[in-house]
């Protein structure tokens, strides 16, 4: 017997899923295999940025500031989300836009959320140069912009705590809740 009930990319119809979180949170290498997983196209937001700028990140922020970077930012995501079927880990900032949510809010946001411990391991090991953390005390930073963010990342349509997992058990895991936030249209609530 056939299972008649639509598959998950049936019932994704299309939307795209952005990933959200802060930096080191695991967007980019836990996106390259929910895209696969899910028969999508793959975007790092910050790639293509870096692309429309035509340097690095660092530059754009020592250029322009961090206002110029999020206007900038705010352009990729906008021709983004014109596309459909994509997995999309976005920059670590961009839910500090109000603008962007309506972008967002297109597809399906899912929030990587890591504690902070792990995020300073992360960032530790990860040798990437991120602006906003090129302060005298990088932890407190990452605290302060933690605080301020969370409140924003909680407004995603689905939270995964991450602890020590594989990005592609993460990836696995977000297959398996992504149901939860998706109305199949066969089995409508009678409220």
């Amino acid at each position: 017997m056939q299972d008649s009930r639509p598959s998950l990319k049936q019932r994704l119809s299309g939307r795209s899923v952005y990933l959200v979180g802060m930096m080191g949170s695991g967007k980019t290498s836990t996106g390259r295999p929910l895209a696969e997983r899910l028969g999508y196209g793959f975007v790092d937001a910050d790639a293509v940025v870096e692309q429309a700028a035509g340097c690095t990140i660092p530059e754009i922020f020592e250029k322009d500031g961090e206002p110029g970077f999020r206007a900038l930012e705010s352009q990729v995501l906008n021709a983004i989300s014109q596309r459909h079927s994509l997995v999309v880990a976005t920059g670590g900032g961009v839910v500090t836009q109000p603008e962007n949510w309506g972008l967002l809010h297109s597809g399906i946001v899912v929030w990587l959320d890591v504690m902070q411990d792990a995020l300073l391991k992360r960032l530790k090991a990860d040798g990437t140069v991120r602006p906003l953390l090129m302060a005298p005390d990088p932890e407190a930073e990452l605290e302060t912009l933690l605080n301020q963010r969370r409140p924003l990342y909680a407004e995603a349509d689905l939270t995964v705590v991450i602890n020590d997992e594989t990005p592609d058990t993460v990836a696995d895991g977000i297959l398996q809740l992504l149901p939860q936030v998706l109305q199949d249209p066969t089995q409508r609530r009678k409220d």
